[in-house]
């Protein structure tokens, strides 16, 4: 008996001196966010100053001379650190609402008795009340965050947040309407997550609306496309939304009157003919490879896609020179395919919905070829044209960045494209 005591009180000792530790890297975590978010405060000012130094009083494109500092900071930590520059402007926000809104809550990160996660969380709810009412939120709600899980303190804060807000619902519900939109996130094995952010009764409608048009359409003969069974009640309101918004219609029942979406699918010919020594795969533009099934039937079937094919001998026009300075339809459309995105770093909008931009200027003698073209989103392309980011081509589809700060970072095509250079348009 007291062996098995003593193996117990073993047993428990070991298992406390993990928990201890796992606590103390807990700690260790957030006190190290609390420095990322001063280091970040360090970053702007240092930038600031640098602008300042220089005297930068300019408004160039609607952008002024804030506007400018700005984007180079965010430009900055977001090549630096690998992020999105969404993701850098949030930690260069919430790096500033600590250091100067929300102190007492610097301090419990600094001290590790709450998570980064924690603080944002309260930061996010800060941010939707009036300056002048951030400080008692703060004081109201800081020590439910020592206490409680994320999700508790999200939904304890947000409580708090509703019950100290100066203005009706009413009013906050017409503001919010403002940011209302659809996102689009890539998912595992050939999926993805389509989300829409709008007022409630007309999610709550649209989804009742789906139920709805998906029971009426279940049947004992309702399987899969495949075969292999029954389809479920949420398959079916996937299914009847991807009829609706793809094709504007239900084609087993011809609900819905719309306009047909246009993607754009890359196919290879050899996967296109199913050969098995097909060395590249299928790509859906935005999203990345494709198994060869689905293209094929995208290729030969689907009227909301707009086939490519590509081979290595591709005989598309891949410069004009100097004869003109607008982009012929066939180098845009190779382009596209080559680029996928922003070529900007971390920048991840796509080509459809980005701009052509000569890399050496046409006033500077840069030819409309495929060596000095690549897609900018506007937002990035104003930056390369009114800051000290600066970019040249490489071999191969490859672009190196310059930064403002003197650091280099390269940016790969999506699709590497065998070139042709010459011809006329």
């Amino acid at each position: 008996m007291s062996n098995r005591i003593e193996a117990r009180n073993e047993a428990d000792a070991h298992l406390d001196a993990l928990l201890d530790e796992l606590i103390e890297l807990e700690v260790r975590e957030a006190r190290i966010a609390e420095r990322r978010a001063r280091l970040v405060n360090d970053v702007r000012s240092a930038v600031t100053a640098a602008e300042g130094a220089q005297k930068v009083a300019v408004s160039i494109a609607g952008w002024s001379a804030e506007v400018v500092a700005r984007r180079t900071i965010i430009s900055e930590l977001a090549a630096a650190l690998r992020l999105p520059e969404r993701a850098a402007e949030n930690l260069m926000q919430y790096a500033w609402a600590l250091e100067t809104e929300l102190p007492a809550t610097r301090r419990a990160l600094a001290e590790g008795r709450i998570t980064y996660r924690h603080a944002t969380t309260l930061i996010d709810q800060a941010w939707s009340l009036p300056v002048e009412a951030r400080g008692g939120f703060e004081d109201a709600v800081l020590a439910a965050a020592e206490v409680r899980t994320v999700e508790q303190f999200r939904q304890r804060a947000r409580i708090v947040r509703e019950r100290l807000h100066p203005d009706s619902i009413e009013e906050r519900r017409t503001a919010a309407i403002d940011a209302r939109r659809v996102t689009l996130e890539p998912a595992r094995d050939g999926m993805a997550c389509l989300t829409a952010l709008l007022p409630a009764e007309q999610a709550f409608g649209i989804c009742e609306r789906l139920t709805d048009i998906a029971r009426s359409l279940e049947s004992e003969n309702d399987t899969e496309p495949d075969g292999s069974g029954r389809r479920t009640l949420a398959q079916g309101r996937a299914d009847v939304l991807a009829d609706l918004l793809l094709d504007g219609v239900i084609p087993s029942s011809g609900l819905g009157r719309g306009v047909h979406a246009k993607v754009l699918v890359t196919v290879p010919v050899l996967t296109l003919l199913g050969r098995p020594d097909a060395a590249a795969p299928a790509e859906l533009e935005g999203y990345g490879p494709i198994d060869d099934a689905t293209a094929r039937r995208l290729a030969a079937h689907a009227p909301s896609f707009t086939r490519l094919l590509t081979h290595p001998e591709t005989q598309t026009v891949l410069s004009v020179g100097r004869e003109r300075y607008s982009v012929p339809s066939d180098l845009r459309l190779w382009l596209r395919v080559r680029d996928g995105t922003c070529r900007f770093p971390g920048c991840g909008r796509s080509a459809a919905r980005s701009e052509i931009d000569h890399t050496l200027d046409w006033q500077f003698a840069g030819q409309t070829a495929h060596d000095n073209l690549a897609h900018l989103c506007p937002s990035h392309h104003r930056l390369k044209h009114h800051t000290d980011w600066s970019v040249h081509h490489l071999e191969h589809g490859v672009l190196e960045w310059r930064s403002p700060s003197g650091r280099t970072y390269s940016t790969h095509p999506t699709t590497v494209m065998p070139a042709r250079v010459g011809g006329a348009a």
